[in-house]
């Protein structure tokens, strides 16, 4: 018996957003290192740059853009850039995203606007921006959604706002499943990372109260470590994922059970 579909991802191109540091960064190296090439975008492009250049370490292409998930015309352009410069569009890492933390009661309408047309509203739109890139090409592809462990279980930390995101994105998941996967042969799913270091997690993590919660409330122990999402990320991007579609993959240490 032969050992299954690959996990590699040569031949294919990618594109992950919010790829400026933090997970995105992360993301764009994994993709890279299993043989795709990879455009990156975010707002910061200064910080582009060293993300670009390990890619190419990687011994793959690369095309950074400016890219504010927010404006359609953003998401539509690094979408094109990808197609125009790499050849095609076969992977989504729908990675950009904003949070904070706030009680309810004192939360600032224009703050949620700002943080949903961010997580959720920009992620669907980038995801459209590649679903139609992908269906026009007619051979499927893979949007791989990075949600949170927070959109399953509320965490100790305020933020209904966030959380309300990140469980939204969930549900587009589902239903963007429903619609291309037998239609197109487009997988879409979400990846919900617990408590990894990023920027969203520092202040948390560098806490010792915080950083103990967390750590009582993991099954595993521990806080993630950042190459412990590479294989959850490349089954979902990658053939070895083939039957999966419309789910939600926990990378989480059993955080989201309690």
């Amino acid at each position: 018996m032969s050992a299954g579909p690959s996990f590699r991802l040569d031949g294919r191109v990618a594109v992950v957003t919010g790829a400026s540091s933090g997970l995105g960064a992360f993301f764009a190296q994994v993709l890279a290192e299993a043989g795709a090439d990879v455009a990156i975008g975010a707002r910061r492009t200064d910080e582009l740059d060293s993300v670009r250049d390990a890619v190419l370490a990687a011994g793959r292409r690369c095309v950074a853009v400016r890219t504010d998930v927010t404006d359609p015309a953003d998401c539509d352009a690094l979408v094109d850039a990808a197609v125009r410069e790499l050849g095609g569009l076969h992977v989504l890492v729908n990675n950009a995203g904003t949070g904070y933390a706030a009680r309810a009661e004192r939360d600032e309408p224009q703050q949620v606007a700002g943080l949903f047309a961010v997580n959720l509203t920009g992620a669907l739109q980038m995801a459209t921006a590649a679903g139609r890139a992908m269906i026009a090409a007619g051979a499927g592809g893979s949007i791989v959604n990075i949600a949170s462990a927070l959109g399953l279980r509320p965490g100790d930390v305020p933020q209904a706002a966030y959380t309300a995101s990140k469980a939204g994105l969930l549900g587009m998941t589902r239903d963007l499943a429903q619609q291309w996967s037998g239609r197109h042969g487009i997988r879409v799913n979400a990846l919900a990372p617990g408590f990894f270091a990023s920027e969203l997690t520092a202040p948390l993590l560098a806490h010792e109260a915080g950083l103990a919660r967390v750590v009582a409330r993991t099954p595993l122990g521990r806080v993630g470590r950042l190459e412990e999402l590479a294989g959850p990320l490349l089954l979902l991007a990658s053939d070895a994922g083939s039957y999966v579609t419309g789910a939600t993959l926990s990378v989480d240490g059993g955080w989201a059970m309690h």
